[in-house]
This record gives C-alpha cells, sequence and structure tokens, in this order.
C-alpha cells in the first residue's frame, strides 16, 4: 500500500464533517488550543510546529519570470494536522502531514501532492535551525548566524511533471496580520495566529516538460495555525497576496457564509514594512468573470478597493484553469494587478463545488 493510501484515512479524519465550514475547519475545537488576543508571537519559536493546535502550515507562493521572458507561478505549501489533542508517539503520534506543490504558466498548471505520518520521521518541522520536510521535499534555512532564520531560504519539490529548486532572499520585516498577529475569521470570532514574509527576491531554477529554465522574480511566505479558524457556516475563501511596482503589497481575503455577507481582513504594507490592518468591510472584493474549471463556475478576475489607500484594480488570473486536483480540491495560480496600482500576485479560492 503506497503511502496516500496509508495516510487518507488519517487526512479524512482530521477533515471530517466537511459541512462544518470548508474542509472541516469549522469543526469544535475542544481539547485543542485556540488563538489568544493579546499572544506575543515570538521568533524563530513561532517559526516551528505549534502540535496543541489542530491545523497548521508552512505555504509559500512566486511570481516569476523565465529567461524566454514567460511568466511562471510557483507554490509551495507543508500542512500539519493534529487527529486527537494527545501528541503520542511513533507510529501512535497524532500528527499528520500533507504537502502541495505546483507549477504555473500562462497555458499549463503541474500539481502533486504527498501525504506523511508523524512522529516516524518522514515529514516535519524544526524552528531553528530551521527546516521544513516531507519526503525529499523540503524548505530550509540558509539565514547567516544572527539573522532571522527565515531571511533565506532553499526550496525545493519534484512532481510528475516538473521539478523547481529555488533560493530567497528577504529584503524586509516579518508582517503581523491582525492585531499582532491574531486574525480574526469571522463575526464569531474564529481566528488564527498568522504572520508572513513577503519580502523574497528569488532565483533558481524550474524543470518542465519543455526543458530547464533559470527563473528570478519574487515569493510571499505565509504561516498561520488554528484549531477552529473558520465559523461552522464558512464555505471556504478568496486570498490573495500582491506586489505591486511602487514596492507596496497587500494581503486581503473573504470568507463566504452560507447565511451571512462574506467577513473580509486585509494588510496593507508599505515599501519599508510598516503596516496597517484592515477589518471586516474596509476591503472590498467583488467577483468579476466567471470561468467553468473542473466542473465548478470560479471568478477568475476580481475588482479590489481599498479606500483609504485610493486602491481600485482588477486581479486577473494569469492561468484560468489552475485548479489543484488534490485531496482538498481548490483554485490556486498567479494573477496580475492592473489600475490605480500595477502589480502581480496570488490568488487562492476554496470551497467551490
Amino acid at each position: 500500500m503506497n503511502a496516500k493510501l496509508l495516510a487518507l484515512p488519517l487526512v479524512l479524519l482530521t477533515y471530517g464533517a466537511l459541512a462544518q465550514g470548508f474542509a472541516g475547519l469549522g469543526t469544535d475545537a475542544e481539547g485543542f488550543s485556540v488563538p489568544e488576543a493579546g499572544r506575543e508571537l515570538s521568533f524563530p519559536r513561532d517559526h516551528g510546529p505549534h502540535p496543541d493546535f489542530r491545523i497548521e502550515w508552512w505555504y509559500l507562493t512566486a511570481n516569476l519570470k523565465g529567461e524566454n521572458g514567460a511568466d511562471y507561478g510557483l507554490q509551495w505549501t507543508l500542512f500539519r494536522s493534529a487527529l486527537r489533542p494527545e501528541a503520542g508517539e511513533g507510529w501512535s503520534a497524532s500528527q499528520t502531514w500533507m504537502a502541495h506543490a505546483a507549477v504555473t504558466t500562462d497555458n499549463s498548471h503541474f500539481s502533486t501532492e504527498r501525504f506523511a505520518r508523524g512522529g516516524i520521521g518522514q515529514a516535519g518541522v524544526r524552528a531553528e535551525p530551521f527546516s521544513a520536510w516531507i519526503d525529499d521535499w523540503r524548505m530550509t534555512s540558509r539565514a547567516a548566524p544572527g539573522e532571522d532564520p527565515l531571511a533565506a531560504l532553499e526550496v525545493f519539490a519534484r512532481g510528475p511533471d516538473f521539478t523547481y529548486d529555488i533560493a530567497l532572499t528577504a529584503s524586509g520585516p516579518l508582517v503581523l496580520h491582525g492585531e499582532n498577529g491574531f486574525s480574526v475569521k469571522s463575526a464569531s470570532g474564529q481566528a488564527s495566529h498568522y504572520y508572513s514574509q513577503p519580502f523574497y527576491s528569488v532565483r533558481g531554477t524550474i524543470d518542465l516538460p519543455t526543458g530547464r529554465l533559470q527563473v528570478s522574480g519574487q515569493a510571499w511566505l505565509d504561516r498561520e495555525w488554528s484549531s477552529q479558524p473558520l465559523d461552522p457556516d464558512q464555505t471556504g475563501w478568496d486570498w490573495l497576496s500582491l506586489h505591486f511596482d511602487d514596492g507596496a503589497k497587500l494581503m486581503g481575503f473573504r470568507l463566504r457564509s452560507r447565511s451571512a455577507e462574506a467577513f473580509t481582513s486585509a494588510t496593507w504594507i508599505g515599501p519599508n514594512g510598516k503596516t496597517t490592518s484592515y477589518g471586516d468591510g474596509a476591503l472590498k472584493m467583488t467577483p468579476g468573470r466567471l470561468q467553468k474549471v473542473a466542473g465548478r463556475e470560479v471568478p477568475v478576475e476580481w475588482r479590489l478597493q481599498l479606500a483609504e489607500h485610493d486602491l481600485d484594480i482588477t486581479v486577473e488570473a494569469i492561468n484560468p484553469n489552475s485548479w489543484m486536483h488534490t485531496l482538498v480540491p481548490y483554485w490556486e495560480g498567479p494573477v496580475t494587478a492592473q489600475g490605480s496600482r500595477n502589480g502581480r500576485g496570488y490568488l487562492e479560492m476554496t470551497g467551490y463545488e
């Protein structure tokens, strides 16, 4: 039996009760730790795992330009999930791991996933020296002594149709979302601890069926953990990270609900790293053109407005067919932004049926 089949029952248990928020992320968190307002994040400790929380991820996206002048998108994500509050050891460990990797071009989207048990060394994360891995996929610090471990990284993944090997160097600080890293997700108070490193420059190689090419560009790393990040009524989210040409950046999301207006949140990041957080309603995200992708109607164009920064832009998918055919399927791909500011970034959309 292969590793995917071994891990599948564990992942399904972890994300069980799919009616309780997207992918079960609205299920009750009894016995697990929950995010607390006022908790001060500490680094490098919080770069590592938080096994007393139910769900956590290390999530990298990159907007790249090839030596051939073409645009490419790249994703690397490692998820940690806990089946129960008790940690356990070895084969009895309660932790499970899942990873996604993808490369997107203007006319192709390659994706793959991996699964692992916790407690047996097949996958894991170490805070210092920082390293995250599953099988031979890795995200490893190459930071100098005294630097934040995420200041410089090497990232590698391979799938049936691609391999990438890239080096990242940060030119700005870590960014805390919400209230000092306490990010509210619903009117009823669900929340996560959430921070990012959005200031990476990237160099490396991508191997595709058409051959190997050198790439360079920008990347964004998200770190988030919680035990019940969604309200049970929330059905999915639309999330964006954008790098504007003038050096400013934006993280924004809206969480859709069956019976209420979508809940929104945003963080504006100045070129110097100064941040401003915005609660529900400040960011306007209006879906535009729809496209049928994997049998679903998905908005591949958005209008974003943030009045305080005179932001009014149209965001469009570089490849509208960027569907992740994974155990928990979703849309994920690079986008362009045009309007009051121009730039590039990434869009993730979940819960479209």
